[in-house]
């Protein structure tokens, strides 16, 4: 018998995820998503500006501040979010092109873990699962505990290697 030397089916389709991230322009941070059903991939997307409008390489990041109550450490503290509201995240428009139907028991891949907003569309798409490479400390606690509640598998590859031709430049 012949080993297999073939990557697992988490290291293919995260690798497929940063693969899809180099089409973004976001100078903050490139994310890829892939929906797939068993080991079916069904879809693919990035994060970016809305088909036919300049994105931020072209007419510059809009940045909002936000501000959020957290507790830490048993105190009460405020957090400081940046986000630029010029560019659709990844998980966002995987589900605005994907049908509900291919959603439904389906697991999405994605560079990094989802923000809130995005937690809370996967919470409702159907899917079952969400495995994310990066992590996203400023909405972690509450994503995963969500993501409990609602039943679905949420978890990180943390020894996970993306293929150096997806490098990019990260800003938090």
């Amino acid at each position: 018998m012949i080993p297999d030397h073939r990557k697992d089916w988490d290291t293919y389709f995260m690798d497929i995820a940063y693969m899809v991230s180099t089409r973004s322009q976001c100078s903050r941070r490139h994310v890829g998503a892939v929906l797939v059903q068993g080991k079916k991939l069904l879809g693919t997307a990035y994060n970016g500006a809305p088909s036919g409008v300049p994105d931020c390489s072209e007419a510059g990041c809009m940045i909002a501040e936000e501000y959020e109550l957290t507790m830490v450490d048993g105190k009460e503290s405020m957090i400081k979010k940046q986000r630029c509201v010029r560019t659709i995240h990844a998980e966002q428009n995987l589900l605005l092109f994907t049908d509900r139907i291919d959603r439904e028991g389906s697991s999405v891949y994605v560079t990094d873990e989802p923000c809130w907003t995005c937690a809370n569309m996967l919470a409702n798409s159907g899917i079952t699962e969400v495995v994310f490479h990066r992590p996203y400390p400023k909405d972690s606690g509450k994503v995963t505990a969500m993501m409990g509640q609602k039943g679905i598998t949420f978890r990180r590859l943390e020894t996970y290697e993306p293929p150096r031709e997806t490098a990019a430049q990260i800003e938090n």
